[in-house]
């Protein structure tokens, strides 16, 4: 069957869209592999797929490009927003979507009949060892000496159901994170699974610079969740601010830990990149 597909983009994340509530998915896995492999038009980040839900107004699932299924991205999330505002899918400017991260809150700001801005509320960070598998007697993975290659590192672990740890550096810009990111993925004497890498540098109380290495695919322009684990990383270290301006390679993300309940809120655009028909090949 030929599936409709929308390619969506958030601060350099790109990823393929697909109404799985309409249109019926036999294989999201090899979907996924498939959708990766191709370059031009649809090559992506990964796959996510919009679904019904009992919970939430939808259910997000969505896929690596090596096809294995993941957590949750911020910036993935926040377009899955705008794909079912300005499709048609709901009419709401503000509702739930159920991921295996938890429940996300969404707000929509809505322009010529678009929604052009998202505040995604993606609830309380968690550092409970049982939540992020790593390998520590601590009740909590917070500020540990880690030695990688020929540096030590303090890292720090973060999740929202997809596991972030964090290191901090001096200056991201000159870092060099194809060396330390793959490294820091595979060390399983922390993480048993791989995790996502995130390269810390905090400018100020109110600015945090950040590289984000995503596990299986490399370094990449821009990362929600990343954003957020540096703000929360930083401001329990008592580096910044809980109200802080993240930037990444894509552009800046507006990050705010809120002390009234624990929850972190991220805002900033999406835009729809282009849409189309993916084919059936057999």
């Amino acid at each position: 069957m030929d599936l409709k597909f929308t390619k969506m983009q958030a601060y350099g994340n790109d990823y393929v869209y697909i109404n799985a509530v309409d249109q019926k998915i036999d294989d999201p896995n090899a979907l996924a592999r498939r959708v990766s492999e191709r370059h031009f038009g649809i090559g992506s980040d990964g796959l996510v797929l919009v679904c019904p839900s009992d919970r939430g107004e939808f259910r997000m699932r969505m896929f690596n490009p090596d096809g294995t299924e993941g957590e949750m991205c911020g910036n993935a999330l926040r377009s899955l927003s705008k794909y079912v505002y300005d499709h048609g899918m709901t009419d709401k400017t503000e509702f739930e979507i159920e991921t295996l991260g938890g429940m996300q809150h969404i707000w929509l700001q809505v322009e010529d009949g678009k929604a052009v801005n998202i505040t995604a509320d993606i609830g309380r960070p968690r550092m409970d060892a049982k939540v992020i598998p790593v390998n520590t007697h601590l009740p909590e993975f917070v500020d540990q000496p880690v030695e990688i290659l020929d540096r030590t590192f303090r890292i720090t672990a973060v999740s929202w159901g997809n596991p972030h740890c964090v290191m901090f550096v001096d200056d991201t810009a000159g870092f060099d994170v194809a060396k330390y990111g793959p490294v820091i993925e595979h060390y399983t004497d922390l993480f048993p699974n791989k995790t996502n890498v995130t390269f810390a540098q905090v400018v100020s109380r109110d600015y945090v610079k950040i590289r984000e290495w995503e596990r299986g695919t490399g370094e990449t322009i821009g990362c929600g969740t990343g954003c957020c684990t540096a703000a929360v990383a930083a401001a329990m270290l008592g580096y910044c601010d809980r109200k802080v301006t993240v930037e990444q390679i894509g552009g800046n993300l507006y990050v705010d830990w809120r002390e009234e309940d624990g929850h972190v809120r991220m805002t900033g655009p999406s835009h729809t990149v282009f849409e189309g028909v993916l084919f059936d090949e057999a």
